[in-house]
């Protein structure tokens, strides 16, 4: 008798049960009930959705058996289906060793624990003076244009030696090219923009060296225009979306638990705790860690065949019962080790210290500067951003005083 092909689900995105923090409930039934899913990706093919955490820690840390190499999609979203093409010099993220390797120890020294430790002062600052602006304003404010956007995009561009006066351009960039509402045409336009960009950036470098990031990669001979140019984009793009989605959603998520907050504001130690636990418990990523299938691989007595996609659910694993208890309650002394909000193995986020730092920094002095900070409208009137590859607020009113 033939085999009978499981029968395929639309992989989960719709958050319905009305927490703003949580994943889409279909994805907590699922990792109870069917953990290895067939689903429908956005291009009508077939994949297999993961949904708990030692089966996705599995996958994103078996490169051999479960590539990225060779594609450049996020099929698992609708409206961000390219076709899959070889991997373009410098995108890191589409390659595996010995590739992935060589590019990745060329950035692997500029984002040591130790140096984000060392940006620590210069990184205050520029919250200092963002909490500077804002205090000079009349609540109500938008949270996230007056504190969660600057800092991040303030820093990357440090960090990159970009002029902040073009900050407003690379955002509009990077927004359109995490658009989910974008069709693939608009997709593939919006990353050559972006790339061009950052092209043109990378020629002034090389012309003008300054002390940055893009200066050393552009300083390198055995990296070519391309592939800096490529580097630079992944750095620029995730250097500030994903923190200023964490800045704003993180800091609703405290005003909406009281007592945790409270907690933070007794003991200003418990910052670290707080942030990874953040990180778990929101897990801004939606989806987009895929994965490909390098042989037959059987996972939970399903076959996943050769060149198959995995699509592995960081939100869904990061909420897993078995690794984290209670793991719907945000629990800012929990033990959060293990958490996947910046996934796992080689392609684990490059920049995830320097991310830690800021939010770090810029949480505790927001709270610390502004004591009865508020939020100015309903928790339910605050208005989600649902439509890119990191989930996130389009906006946070709040008062204060």
């Amino acid at each position: 008798m033939p085999e009978t092909a499981p029968a395929r689900r639309a992989i989960p995105k719709e958050r319905t049960q009305g927490c703003p923090f949580d994943p889409p409930a279909a994805l907590r039934d699922l990792r109870e009930e069917e953990p290895v899913c067939p689903v429908v990706m956005a291009d009508g093919s077939s994949g297999w959705l993961l949904t708990r955490h030692e089966d996705v820690r599995a996958v994103l840390g078996d490169y051999q058996r479960f590539t990225s190499r060779g594609e450049l999609r996020n099929s698992a979203l609708d409206g961000q289906v390219t076709a899959a093409r070889p991997a373009k010099p410098g995108e890191i993220n589409s390659v595996d060793p010995p590739e992935h390797t060589r590019l990745r120890r060329k950035l692997s020294g500029m984002f040591t624990t130790s140096r984000m430790t060392q940006l620590t002062e210069r990184i205050t600052t520029i919250v200092d003076d963002v909490l500077d602006a804002m205090d000079r304003l009349a609540p109500p404010v938008d949270l996230v244009r007056e504190f969660a956007q600057p800092i991040p995009s303030l820093v990357i561009c440090e960090l990159m030696g970009v002029d902040y006066a073009e900050r407003d351009v690379f955002q509009e960039k990077t927004t359109n090219m995490l658009a989910l509402s974008a069709t693939p045409e608009q997709y593939l336009a919006a990353l050559d923009d972006i790339y061009a960009y950052v092209t043109d950036l990378v020629e002034r470098k090389r012309s003008h060296a300054t002390d940055d990031i893009l200066s050393n990669l552009a300083a390198d001979e055995e990296l070519t225009t391309e592939e800096v140019s490529r580097m630079g984009l992944a750095l620029l793009a995730a250097g500030h979306e994903t923190t200023a989605h964490m800045l704003a959603l993180g800091t609703f998520a405290l005003l909406r638990n009281p007592d945790q907050l409270a907690a933070l504001r007794a003991d200003p130690a418990l910052i670290t705790g707080t942030v990874e636990e953040l990180l778990r418990y929101l897990t801004i990523a939606q989806y987009g860690a895929e994965r490909s299938a390098t042989e037959d691989v059987e996972l939970r007595g399903r076959l996943i065949r050769k060149g198959d996609v995995v699509v592995p659910a960081l939100m869904a694993a990061n909420r897993d019962p078995r690794r984290f208890g209670d793991p719907d309650v945000l629990d800012i002394t929990r033990r959060t080790a293990g958490h996947m909000a910046f996934g796992f193995g080689i392609h684990q986020c490059l920049g995830q210290q320097l991310a830690r730092v800021e939010l770090r920094i810029a949480y505790q002095a927001l709270f610390g500067r502004f004591p009865t900070l508020r939020l100015a409208v309903p928790a339910g009137d605050v208005p989600l951003r649902t439509d890119s590859v990191t989930y996130g607020l389009a906006a946070l009113p709040v008062a204060w005083g």
